[in-house]
């Protein structure tokens, strides 16, 4: 049987589009990753200094940005400027309901929160009122979810403060409790909480334990499906390089000291006091996803609750309900 050339000629398209149909992306050359204010990042900042994830990464290029809050990090994924970002797991749930293709990929940090005022006659959130003004990094945030539950609970209501509520990022809800200007009271995390209350006109009226009701994880690492699909081992490097960090601030405490110092701009002192705080701890472990997808179910933050574990979180996650 004889074949034409025009025949072969369209055989051989016909293998070349079914080809470049089935090859794999190329892994990328560059990863860019965002995270936010505080120290429950200082892992990051170790795997930053040490540039871990370019030693497990060879040739491919880290970008770095901090965010004031997580609609800026959710902002950036879908414009596909960000691969890998840092958050709360509230804000998180809130992009998962949305629609946003992205998972977490582990745990992060623990860390104590709270509720701090500058306020005389202010003993817990029953004595606010509406003059009060209470700022936090967004609606949505862990802490604002953190004070619905309380509010909940004791005040009859998950939504009675949502009009005293304030957004400001840590450092500049810092510097307007301090100046007493504009807001009374911030909900906040290390740094910020406890040079807020070294200022004897300060005092923490709810933490973040007594909020939940138990112990959660503070942040969490996700990451779009794209980047985890089409990078497997750029994903695999930086789970590596985030074990790294977070190993080294345990093993090579001084050292994990004077790098944080420098990062933070704190005296080595202060950086050691906070890593030995109770309740302060890193590890890759998410745990608090149920209680927080449930309660913000319940109270319409969210429209639905994940069925199983997979829906949010990738296999290699190391999972405690």
């Amino acid at each position: 049987m004889k074949i034409s050339k025009r025949f072969l000629a369209g055989l051989l398209v016909l293998i070349m589009i079914l080809s470049t149909g089935c090859a794999k992306p190329a892994e990328t050359k560059e990863i860019t990753i965002a995270e936010q204010f505080g120290l429950a990042y200082a892992p990051l900042q170790i795997m930053k200094e040490l540039k871990l994830l370019e030693k497990n990464q060879p040739g491919v290029t880290i970008n770095w940005k901090q965010m004031g809050n997580t609609a800026a990090i959710r902002e950036a994924m879908i414009a596909k400027e960000v691969d890998i970002g840092f958050m709360a797991i509230p804000p998180f749930l809130i992009g998962w309901d949305k629609g946003m293709e992205w998972k977490i990929a582990g745990g992060l940090s623990t860390s104590p929160v709270g509720l701090v005022t500058n306020r005389s006659g202010v003993a817990s959130i029953k004595d606010l009122n509406e003059n009060d003004r209470i700022a936090l990094p967004q609606p949505g945030s862990v802490q604002h979810i953190l004070l619905s539950m309380a509010s909940e609970r004791e005040l009859g209501d998950s939504k009675k403060l949502d009009n005293m509520l304030v957004t400001m990022a840590h450092p500049d809800g810092m510097n307007a409790l301090q100046a007493k200007k504009d807001i009374t009271a911030h909900f906040t995390a290390p740094p910020y909480l406890s040079q807020e209350l070294k200022d004897q006109g300060n005092r923490m009226i709810l933490s973040g334990e007594q909020a939940m009701g138990g112990e959660f994880t503070f942040i969490v690492g996700v990451t779009s499906q794209s980047f985890y699909q089409d990078n497997p081992q750029g994903y695999k490097s930086f789970l590596k390089a985030l074990d790294e960090a977070i190993a080294y601030i345990y093993n090579n405490k001084t050292e994990a000291v004077k790098i944080l110092s420098k990062a933070y701009e704190m005296s080595e002192q202060e950086i050691e006091e906070y890593l030995d705080t109770e309740g302060v701890s890193y590890g890759t472990e998410v745990k608090g996803v149920k209680s927080f997808a449930d309660f913000m179910q319940r109270n319409g933050y969210i429209s639905k609750t994940p069925k199983d574990r997979k829906e949010i979180m990738w296999d290699e996650v190391n999972y405690e309900e």
